[in-house]
């Protein structure tokens, strides 16, 4: 069996549109229950009763933290939609917590408002370069900061949007596999595979986020196809065929919309090219296949191998490998 990635590489397998309609923030801010959380990290006790004044006139939840371990305790049970931080602080300095949050994949969306009462620009580049959103110089205006916070809250509804929008993406992908009781957990499988691959090789971040993305993903248009073709005992007519085959366009087609899934799209459309240009759709050759779809495909054909079918046992990791390298 040939593999689809290039020769001489290491062969070793390492174990909704059409439109989006967002809702307004403010329709949220009207119920209680929804009401945006903001989480105010200040160890001056006055700091925080005056920006609790502040934003008294609209209907935040308010949470508070002395230090930046008892926001990191927050952080871990609640949820929070934005964080205002002082510069400096006991423990790790405004900065320093800032990078915290923003290399945590479950914080790093959350927009983070840094203030302080230190004059001059190197503490404003500081600050907005360890990731911050906004920063203010104390003595804080009022009207600004309720203002810049309801900017960072609207922009954090959009977000949280999208992240519902990918979810239900991602649910649909995992109904299609749900659909065959003999593939149970193959997505899971494939995207833990995928990205053992992608860091052997020294993939970046991005495309090892890619590949765990296109592990649930690549299969999400075999939604549009029929039962009757999908589940078939027997060989597929030439028709049928042609239709199963669509189901790579099809995907590509329902995830497109989504910009946060545009490095997904050549996984979707080319997981099922072949190195010799007789796969599908396209007829890619060789290295004009993307590689992150070539990775996948490995991926694809070592599950396939090590995992019980109606017609084959499951294979050993060795001997799925020696079937590889024929």
């Amino acid at each position: 069996m040939s593999t689809p990635l290039k020769k001489g590489a290491s062969k070793e397998v390492i174990v909704l549109r059409p439109e989006m309609h967002f809702p307004r923030w403010e329709s949220v801010l009207e119920d209680a229950a929804q009401a945006p959380t903001i989480l105010i990290v200040d160890d001056i006790d006055l700091n925080r009763r005056l920006l609790k004044a502040m934003l008294k006139t609209a209907a935040y939840r308010i949470l508070e933290a002395k230090r930046p371990s008892a926001a990191l305790s927050i952080l871990e049970r609640e949820k929070v939609d934005l964080v205002v931080v002082d510069l400096v602080m006991p423990e790790m300095s405004g900065p320093d917590f800032c990078r915290m949050l923003k290399n945590d994949r479950r914080t790093q969306l959350i927009p983070i408002l840094m203030t302080t009462s230190v004059q001059g620009p190197e503490n404003e580049v500081a600050g907005i370069e360890s990731g911050a959103d906004e920063f203010l110089i104390k003595p804080l205006q009022p009207t600004v900061v309720r203002t810049r916070i309801r900017a960072m809250l609207r922009n954090k509804a959009l977000i949280d949007s999208l992240e519902e929008a990918e979810s239900i993406l991602f649910a649909l992908a995992q109904s299609v596999e749900q659909r065959d009781e003999h593939t149970g957990r193959h997505c899971e499988r494939l995207a833990s595979y995928s990205i053992a691959l992608g860091q052997a090789l020294g993939l970046p971040r991005q495309d090892q986020l890619a590949l765990y993305r296109g592990g649930y993903l690549h299969d999400i248009g075999k939604i549009s196809i029929p039962d009757a073709i999908l589940f078939k005992r027997g060989l597929l007519t030439d028709d049928e065929w042609d239709l199963m085959r669509l189901h790579t366009i099809r995907g590509e087609e329902i995830c497109r919309p989504m910009k946060t899934l545009a490095p997904v799209l050549p996984i979707i459309r080319s997981h099922h090219e072949r190195w010799d240009g007789s796969g599908y759709p396209d007829g890619l050759q060789g290295e004009h296949i993307p590689l992150l779809a070539r990775i996948l495909q490995i991926a694809d054909i070592y599950d396939a191998l090590t995992t019980a079918r109606p017609y084959k046992p499951a294979f050993s990791h060795q001997h799925a490998i020696e079937i590889m390298l024929e």
